[in-house]
């Protein structure tokens, strides 16, 4: 949601918004609103760019213009369409977690209303990334993906999350994740389009293989095979 909830803040403020939304994300990584201010207070410059970029892009100026939002009422359809669509894909990842695309914070403490869409659309769209690259909602998927989201975004809060996030890694849980995933991830997030100037939306009923090789998809390798005896 983008709207007039917005506030303006001082430099000062945004610096004890971000300290504060850190160290309570820190303590409880379930709190999407901490999470999401971090990302608006630490993250103009890195929307200032993407912002660019969409804009000269031509998929990321239809969307600009038209500004879609991922809500029930937008994305219910994907839950009707072929098996095999990409649309079909994110209805079953959605469905099968329980999860809502209208759960989503809402933009607070960006100075425009266009960047207050550039910050929306991000986080509106993580869930088809989840879609497209096969990652789950575990802590494990969800420090992947923002090792992405840093790639395409270059937003500090992405990888302030993986730091936070592999710090409550077990030794053999964050050994796996800097091995296996981790430099996969970083090879995905370079390889890929500009996954912030694609219009998800009009794409739904494109095969999801189609798709994921058309925007340099690489999906997420399977766990390795633990030892004999492990």
């Amino acid at each position: 949601m983008v709207g007039s909830a917005r506030v303006q803040l001082n430099l000062w403020q945004q610096a004890a918004v971000a300290l504060g939304s850190a160290v309570g994300a820190l303590l409880d990584p379930r709190r999407a609103d901490l999470i999401a201010a971090l990302g608006e207070t630490t993250g103009k410059p890195a929307f200032e760019r993407v912002l660019a970029r969409m804009k000269s892009s031509p998929e990321g100026r239809a969307i600009l213009l038209e500004r879609p939002c991922v809500i029930s009422a937008n994305v219910g359809h994907a839950w009707d369409l072929p098996e095999n669509s990409f649309g079909a894909a994110y209805a079953k990842f959605m469905g099968s977690r329980n999860f809502s695309p209208d759960d989503r914070p809402p933009v607070r403490f960006m100075e425009t209303e266009e960047l207050a869409y550039v910050a929306m659309r991000a986080r509106e769209v993580h869930d088809f990334w989840h879609t497209l690259f096969g990652l789950p909602t575990n802590l494990m998927g969800e420090s992947a993906l923002k090792v992405i989201e840093f790639e395409q975004m270059l937003l500090p809060m992405c990888m302030m999350s993986v730091v936070g996030g592999t710090a409550r890694f077990s030794a053999k849980q964050r050994s796996l994740f800097y091995q296996h995933y981790f430099p996969w991830a970083l090879r995905a997030g370079m390889q890929s389009t500009d996954l912030m100037c694609i219009y998800y939306e009009k794409h739904f009923h494109d095969d999801l293989e189609a798709v994921r090789r058309r925007w340099g998809i690489t999906p997420a390798p399977p766990p390795p095979p633990r030892p004999n005896g492990a």
